[in-house]
């Protein structure tokens, strides 16, 4: 039985949070069970913090604001799982679908496992357009840098423990999720992914695609690390192709 811990980044959920942790708590699995989940308050100005402890969840506060500062924060706090689960917490995904996401690394077939929005069913106008268009055009230019087995960078997904720590992320934003799935094609690391289902949130509005200036951000930052790794890439190749040619010369 592999132990699982759950990361859940959460600024001002506190009429969704709940939801999430008892779905969490409420599905079982034959394979894997979840040891803990960490709710990373990131300096809400609500109640998020004790929703989510009455519903059994740990509350660790962040109160730099980023949602790869909460993650992180969230893996410092960590004890050592075999696996480690990351979701939102505002209700859009379905949180009892988590033995999909897990069950490829369970099994040691996955080092990552991204749950993808595009694979699986979506409420009409679940996903908006803008974050429709941004995850077709970051996905594709990974396919065309790494020929990635990627088709969105939703927040559902797993990785093992000890490739969570060899990849060093280190985004404080919006480029946490694209970061993660750039490094592990780096470094050749099992990627898949698996169908979920989605839905509109519950409650409020997304902190990322809800509004334009959010979008811009998210689209600018995504897109910047796509570009840096395609040019990492590209001086790999050359300076590969270099060192062949030192050596036939020889």
């Amino acid at each position: 039985m592999k132990s699982v811990e759950v990361i859940i980044p959460a600024w001002n959920e506190e009429k969704n949070i709940h939801r999430v942790i008892d779905k969490l708590l409420e599905t079982k699995s034959s394979f894997a069970e979840i040891r803990s989940i960490i709710v990373v308050d990131n300096n809400s100005t609500d109640n998020t913090a004790d929703v989510a402890l009455r519903a059994g969840a740990s509350v660790v506060r962040e109160g730099k604001r980023g949602y790869g500062q909460a993650c992180l924060t969230g893996i410092a706090n960590l004890s050592k799982p075999d696996v480690v689960l990351f979701i939102d917490g505002d209700g859009s995904d379905f949180p009892e679908e988590w033995p999909d996401i897990v069950k490829l690394i369970a099994d040691d077939k996955c080092d990552l496992v991204v749950g993808s929005r595009n694979l699986g069913k979506a409420e009409s106008d679940a996903l908006l357009p803008q974050a429709r268009f941004g995850n077709l055009l970051a996905t594709s230019l990974m396919k065309f840098i790494y020929n990635s087995p990627f088709s969105d960078l939703g927040p559902f997904r797993a990785i093992s423990y000890e490739k969570l720590e060899y990849l060093q992320m280190a985004d404080l934003d919006f480029g946490w999720t694209v970061e993660m799935q750039l490094k592990a094609l780096r470094y050749n690391l099992r990627c898949s992914e698996v169908s979920v289902s989605y839905r509109k949130r519950h409650s409020g509005k997304s902190k990322v695609t809800g509004t334009l200036t959010g979008t811009f951000f998210a689209a600018k930052k995504i897109l910047s690390l796509v570009g840096l790794e395609y040019l990492y890439k590209l001086k790999k190749f050359f300076s590969s192709n270099i060192t062949e040619q030192s050596y036939a010369k020889k």
